[in-house]
């Protein structure tokens, strides 16, 4: 019998953080893989984006959510809460105190008893919709609150129908004037007309049975059984109430509690048993399952289904019911070093029908989406899904429009938007220059080391697809990194229009020109040619210096243009890694680097040191915020013992595997075999590796060997192997300025 796996998860993962200082800026989420409808315990609406925290003691409802990031907010939300008693609508006055042990946060369930109601409340997910059991010790005044947030809202009951129906407006932005989400709520239980009404946003109650307007919530009397159960049924749709009506009869219908948890138990072990671990640490585990839970939240399903079965969806580019997937509420920038190359090795059918979801983006609103929730949310620098689709497109990923999938990447990368939502900011001065001018843009530097990459990124789509003058354009452009080397401070540095550098450079100074970081973070961002910015800076030896002096600074800051302290800063302070903020994605790679120019051992030690001293499966396990899965996913690679530097080229740079051994079930039927030669525990080092039973010598491994089925087996020590700058270059990872 196979182990079952969800019992190593825990979704109080990173919850324990506030804007100042992030353990992971996680929810508790309890939602199918990928689902549209999540669901978390509310703790603090005051909190805004930091509604849940695990010290708080009382229970302010269960939230219907879809934020995928503090920083980004929610949309589509609500608050339900059972209720005894008096009627108390405001969510600090309604709370409820719980106790500890009795709380149970899983991702397929959710229960939790409320001491001031003497009630229970579970839950259990679909991907869109859900089904609740109540308990009430008495059934006198039994009630269900309906709660909005600010947006226009409508409520309906309909006491002979036992049913709840109406939509919310809410949102943080991103959204068409048309936005909704709506739901119907189906009862067993016969509603008591007398005691069901409406509210406002100033608490006013009434106990008219419909209502539309701003911030409108709905409060519902139950007649219960003797039993004092009831069983609550709830369907969400973004395109109609008569949709999320057919979605909930679909994916709940007739079905028992019982009989959806099932089922979501059995998604979640299925999703979670593409890996396999084999290893006496069960900490480890912990840490590994509840990571790739993690992971597999995100992005957000967002299409539905016709009855007969066409998917369609709700475009937040355009308003309009359009056909075809849709997937939300993802950052690229985040997301494309870690998660999506690994969807490649898990969920390659998946991840192609994110990309076709992603192509209808770019068809429905004019450009290719940069981070969405639900639509374009302009955050972060660069236009990273050019990454995406070009590591998808170089390993063979099917299922999407790729001839529309590069006319919409080549667009953003040649034209500029005249919407600043989208598109690359300052193309217009990127085009002309090579570079953006320090002094007439912010983050100068980590946009253009972004659109340097970018360019390579479209350039192998190009290439593959019989582009050639496109190609040469965007190859050469690639190279525009070299434009910021200031060889003086040996980082790259802001430069001005005029071709000067940017006065007094502190490579400690965050901001300015650096995204969430400095010179010491954002110098590095050359995935596809390391060997060429090797040779720029004078040779491996000089950048194997910089790099050791980067891991062994002092973990020092200075506040720059943010003029505060933000959370990445502490964080990086926090912990003995000199510079390496693995806070922050920018520095995800930082340690694969040394690998990168033939220093595999070093890039062993600090992966090792960072994956079993940085991360857990606690409610402060993370160092620093998850972001949709991105950070998460470094953990699952480090694990590995591999990593993709240079998402658009299929191949991974070796690390140090973290198990005894692992088992990748591929989609194709086969299986990728990791395994070492024993407990890996003060064993970083690599001493030698066979792929299917032959020497490997090469510091890499293609997705091609992956894909096809693979047995890896790496022989560790406790002590490294000298540096050798003799290396191969056939045997070094991926660099433009390196002819295999």
């Amino acid at each position: 019998m196979m182990e079952r796996l969800l019992q190593y998860v825990n979704p109080l993962q990173g919850t324990a953080s506030t804007f100042n200082f992030s353990n992971g800026n996680t929810l508790p989420l309890v939602a199918r893989p990928f689902g549209m409808a999540a669901w978390s315990a509310q703790t603090n609406e005051a909190g805004g984006g930091w509604f849940f925290h695990p010290s708080h003691r009382h229970f302010e409802g269960l939230r219907l959510t879809h934020q995928p990031s503090p920083w980004i907010g929610d949309y589509g939300h609500l608050t339900i809460m059972p209720q005894s008693g008096p009627l108390v609508l405001a969510a600090s006055k309604r709370s409820s105190s719980f106790r500890r042990d009795e709380l149970v946060i899983k991702p397929d369930y959710f229960r939790i008893r409320m001491e001031r109601y003497r009630a229970n409340l579970e839950l259990s997910p679909t991907e869109r919709c859900a089904i609740i059991r109540l308990a009430f010790d008495e059934r006198i005044g039994a009630r269900l609150v309906v709660a909005p947030f600010a947006g226009a809202s409508s409520m309906k009951i309909d006491c002979d129908g036992r049913r709840l129906s109406g939509y919310t407006r809410a949102n943080s932005g991103g959204v068409p004037d048309n936005f909704a989400m709506y739901f119907v709520m189906e009862f067993d239980c016969e509603l008591d007309v007398q005691a069901s009404g409406v509210f406002d946003k100033e608490g006013a109650a009434s106990y008219r049975l419909f209502e539309e307007g701003e911030s409108i919530g709905a409060f519902i009397g139950l007649q219960l059984p003797e039993s004092g159960q009831s069983i609550l049924k709830i369907g969400t749709s973004f395109v109609s109430l008569e949709q999320a009506q057919a979605n909930l009869n679909v994916e709940v219908g007739s079905r028992s509690f019982e009989e959806v948890r099932s089922d979501a138990n059995k998604s979640w072990e299925d999703t979670l048993g593409r890996i396999r671990i084999e290893d006496r640490d069960e900490d480890k585990k912990r840490t590994f399952y509840t990571c790739l839970y993690r992971v597999c939240l995100f992005p957000r399903i967002w299409h539905e289904y016709t009855e007969d079965e066409r998917k369609i969806h709700y475009s937040p580019y355009n308003g309009k019911i359009m056909e075809g997937p849709m997937y939300c509420d993802n950052g690229f920038w985040d997301t494309y070093r870690t998660s999506y190359p690994l969807f490649s090795l898990l969920f390659p059918t998946r991840l192609g029908e994110m990309l076709e979801g992603y192509v209808n983006a770019y068809k429905e609103g004019g450009w290719m989406p940069k981070w969405s929730s639900p639509g374009e949310r302009s955050a972060m620098p660069g236009t990273l899904i050019d990454a995406v689709i070009a590591d998808a497109y170089a390993k063979g990923i099917e299922g999407f429009d790729k001839h529309a999938a590069y006319e919409g990447l080549l667009k953003h990368a040649l034209h500029a938007a005249e919407d600043s939502r989208f598109g690359r900011k300052g193309s217009d001065a990127y085009n002309r220059y090579g570079y953006l001018p320090a002094d007439h843009f912010h983050e100068s530097v980590s946009n253009t080391l972004d659109y340097a990459y970018g360019d390579f990124c479209v350039a192998q789509l190009a290439k593959e697809i019989g582009k050639p003058e496109e190609y040469d354009l965007l190859i050469q452009r690639s190279r525009n990194y070299k434009h910021l080397l200031d060889p003086s401070v040996g980082f790259m540095r802001g430069k001005k229009a005029d071709g000067c550098w940017l006065e007094s450079f502190d490579p400690l100074e965050w901001g300015g020109s650096y995204c969430e970081g400095g010179a010491w973070q954002c110098s590095w961002s050359v995935q596809h040619d390391i060997m060429g910015l090797a040779n720029l800076m004078g040779g491996r030896e000089v950048l194997l210096e910089r790099l050791t002096a980067l891991m062994n600074a002092a973990p020092a800051f200075k506040t720059g243009s943010y003029g505060f302290e933000i959370h990445e800063m502490s964080e990086m302070a926090s912990i003995d890694f000199g510079q390496f903020a693995i806070s922050n994605q920018p520095s995800f790679h930082i340690p694969y680097l040394f690998a990168a120019i033939g220093a595999p051992a070093k890039t062993q030690y600090w992966v090792r040191k960072t994956a079993e001293e940085l991360f857990d499966a606690t409610s402060e396990g993370l160092p620093g915020d998850e972001d949709n899965g991105s950070l998460c996913a470094w953990y699952i690679f480090a694990s590995m013992g591999m990593y993709p530097l240079c998402p658009g080229v299929p191949e991974y740079v070796i690390g140090s595997p973290l198990f005894e051994r692992m088992i990748i079930q591929l989609e194709n039927g086969k299986q990728v075999i990791i395994e070492t030669n024993g407990a890996t525990e003060g064993k970083p080092y690599v001493k030698n590796i066979r792929l299917n039973n032959e020497p490997h010598s090469q510091l890499y491994l293609s997705h091609d060997k992956l894909r096809n089925g693979a047995h890896i087996r790496f022989e560790l020590m406790d002590v490294p192997v000298d540096w050798n700058n003799d290396r191969k270059d056939e045997d070094l990872p991926f660099s433009m300025s390196i002819k295999r």
